[in-house]
């Protein structure tokens, strides 16, 4: 195959195989929503500990004689000093040994989940991605790509962070003794110089290191192979094939400098929350996809793809409407489900209300003020993407024995709970909020709802009743009810851009 014919391989491999292929990618952007499972056990564990040893109320005490709005240190440098200073001696019962070990620890296992979590998913999204090339079930192979690798996965992820500290470590080293020699000895200029080729060099073994281990990892599945095998056989294939490799980095360099570019234009607008949609459905894994492809074709493990006969355009309309069914199919086949995700949310919500209690008087949340100066254009983007993410992200995160979903659930209960105890305005807030929460709310425990059935089903395919293409099947059922789920949250998005910041100003 040619570049071209092995890019529309990868095409070819992704339209065919979506359903199957993009679950594991939803996964790899529910990490984050994983992992702060650890960051909310460390800071209920710190409420805790803080509310039984009476510091949180010394604190409240104290908080309550210092003024809200701090003043102005270019108008009155000395008040906005005796300021900071009463404000760190009303928080000083806070600064203690069990505070900060708490915390050290909250970071340390956060990032450790991540890790593992991110180099586990990997492994999964590659297994789906060779698959999907070789016309097999991709949920099915990302599955066994999980069980088979992702020890080596997590391998290659520590392998390339020492390599990175390393290196880094070594340069710093050396930039620091000669920046310092030659400032002592009066070439300030040149110390300089000498400081910006160290970052330079440093950036330029980072690119190398990155295009080394941006094929390992697919050389460790096509092969089958551990961490030294795979780097070995990277090696191998940059030497034998640096066209095809030059050809995947260039198309990732373009697609990161894309998404850079994107982002940056979708923050000036306020409606960056679209490219975690964009990358997560479509870029990230139509990369993988062809470097898989390029690597493959080298080992003469991918086969030539046969075309597909139906048009994009048709294939949208038709998976949209599947989408539609298995969301409505899903609702009605899972009643209990949905009635532990009410119960879990109204119980955050009614948490974040207690909480927010003492708050009451020292701050304040305004919806009218939220909504000042919004575009409905922008603003309908910007909730559909946020809106659309926090609800797979919910679900897939569920996958981890439930226990992410239902926090995540809990979590935006407890949110909305502070806000709405915090309204300065509730009549508005009310208003504001129910045309557009008949379908933005319900959206959210249908995605809670969903990721607790993943975790039963993942812990059934654990016990042993359940096997891999069962739960291949119900990773293919969440993708395509979390369309369903877009579906909703557009409209909603569109009438709460539209019609819920205006429709109730002649009444109130």
């Amino acid at each position: 195959m040619t570049l071209s014919e092995t890019a529309g391989a990868a095409v070819t491999a992704f339209r065919r195989h979506t359903a199957g292929l993009v679950p594991f990618y939803l996964l790899g952007a529910a990490v984050p929503a994983i992992a702060r499972v650890g960051t909310f056990v460390g800071a209920a564990l710190l409420y805790l500990y803080l509310e039984v040893t009476g510091r949180l109320a010394a604190v409240r005490t104290e908080i309550a004689t210092v003024d809200v709005e701090p003043p102005d240190p270019e108008v009155d440098p000395d008040a906005f000093a005796e300021y900071t200073a009463e404000l760190a001696a009303a928080l000083e019962p806070l600064a203690t040994p069990v505070v900060g070990g708490l915390v050290v620890l909250t970071i340390l296992v956060t990032i450790l989940a991540s890790v593992v979590l991110s180099a586990t998913v990997s492994a999964g999204q590659i297994g789906a991605s060779l698959g999907a090339l070789r016309d097999r079930r991709a949920a099915v192979d990302g599955i066994a790509g999980v069980r088979d690798h992702w020890l080596t996965f997590l391998g290659l992820v520590i392998l390339e962070i020492v390599l990175w500290l390393t290196t880094a470590a070594a340069i710093a080293v050396v930039v620091a003794v000669a920046a310092f020699a030659l400032t002592a000895a009066g070439a300030a200029p040149v110390a300089a110089l000498f400081v910006a080729l160290g970052v330079l060099a440093w950036l330029a073994v980072g690119a190398v290191i990155r295009a080394v281990f941006a094929f390992a990892p697919v050389a460790a599945v096509v092969d089958d192979v551990g961490v030294v095998a795979s780097l070995s056989a990277t090696g191998g294939f940059l030497r034998r094939r640096p066209v095809e490799a030059l050809f995947y980095y260039v198309v990732a360099f373009v697609a990161l400098v894309g998404f850079l570019g994107t982002l940056s234009a979708l923050a000036v607008v306020g409606a960056a929350a679209l490219v975690p949609l964009v990358t997560a459905f479509l870029v990230w894994p139509l990369l993988d996809l062809l470097k898989t492809a390029l690597f493959g074709r080298y080992r003469g493990a991918i086969p030539r793809p046969t075309p597909i006969e139906t048009t994009i355009r048709s294939q949208l309309r038709g998976g949209i409407a599947r989408g539609w069914r298995e969301l409505v199919g899903f609702v009605r086949a899972t009643p209990a489900l949905h009635a532990l995700a009410v119960a879990t949310m109204v119980g955050g919500f009614l948490g974040g209300w207690v909480v927010a209690g003492p708050l009451v008087g020292l701050t304040e949340a305004s919806i009218e003020a939220r909504l000042e100066g919004i575009v409905p254009p922008v603003f309908a983007l910007e909730l559909f993407g946020n809106n659309w993410t926090v609800a797979f992200t919910t679900a897939f995160a569920g996958l981890a024995l439930a226990v992410p979903a239902l926090v995540s659930l809990a979590f935006n209960g407890f949110v909305f709970g502070i806000v709405g105890r915090l309204e300065v305005d509730p009549a508005m807030l009310v208003a504001f909020v129910t045309p557009h929460g008949i379908l933005e709310i319900p959206a959210i425990f249908v995605a809670g709802a969903l990721g607790t059935h993943l975790g039963i089903v993942y812990w059934r395919t654990l016990r042993g009743p359940l096997g891999r293409a069962e739960l291949a099947t119900e990773l293919e059922r969440a993708f395509r009810v979390v369309v369903g789920l877009g579906i909703v949250l557009g409209a909603a998005a569109l009438i709460e851009a539209f019609v819920s910041p205006f429709y109730f100003r002649p009444f109130l």
